[in-house]
């Protein structure tokens, strides 16, 4: 089975990548294949709305994106990771979001399960986790979990606390890792 994390932090070495390499780890020590793609690394555009994806089942801007699709299409598992920005995705995690519209046509992720993962300072981590989610459902995914720390500077979530009664960010990001591989496996993926 194949675990993808994306990272849809700019910031490279962030809290959000620390955090998802911790969720692959659990992954990869359970027996799954890890993938992680970086958006600090990878060039994704906005959707331009020309719809030819809905038609032709494929997005037509040539980008890092085209990486990604097949990257997602060969994963049982996708968990979307993201720091909180004024209360919801970075722009960065909102362009892959955006361009995942030419896989509805195809329903390519139905069924696959879902993970989503969200930093922050202070504020905006539920709503930004439930935007995830509704996104994963829209998309036909099943959601395992989420995971919520909390930290400013790179490296914060090492030591800060969780979204959890008693856990740590660290603790969220293993038991997210865990959910998504246990609920893969129920699922047969």
């Amino acid at each position: 089975m194949k675990v993808l994390g994306i990272v849809g932090s700019p910031r490279k070495n962030g809290n959000t990548e620390i955090m998802m390499k911790e969720v692959l780890k659990t992954a990869h020590d359970a027996g799954c294949i890890t993938e992680m793609f970086l958006m600090s690394e990878k060039q994704v555009a906005p959707c331009d709305a020309c719809g030819t994806c809905f038609e032709a089942g494929s997005c037509v801007i040539k980008d890092d994106m085209q990486e990604l699709y097949g990257m997602m299409e060969s994963a049982q598992a996708i968990v979307f990771g993201s720091p909180v920005y004024f209360g919801s995705v970075s722009a960065q995690m909102k362009a892959v979001m955006d361009r995942m519209f030419a896989l509805l046509r195809n329903r390519s992720l139905k069924d696959k399960v879902a993970g989503t993962l969200v930093v922050t300072r202070r504020v905006g981590a539920i709503q930004t986790r439930s935007l995830l989610n509704s996104f994963c459902i829209a998309q036909g995914m099943i959601v395992a979990g989420g995971a919520i720390g909390y930290g400013r500077e790179p490296g914060d979530v090492l030591k800060g606390v969780g979204g959890g009664i008693d856990m740590s960010a660290m603790d969220e990001a293993r038991q997210l890792g865990t959910s998504v591989v246990r609920l893969a496996r129920r699922l047969g993926l």
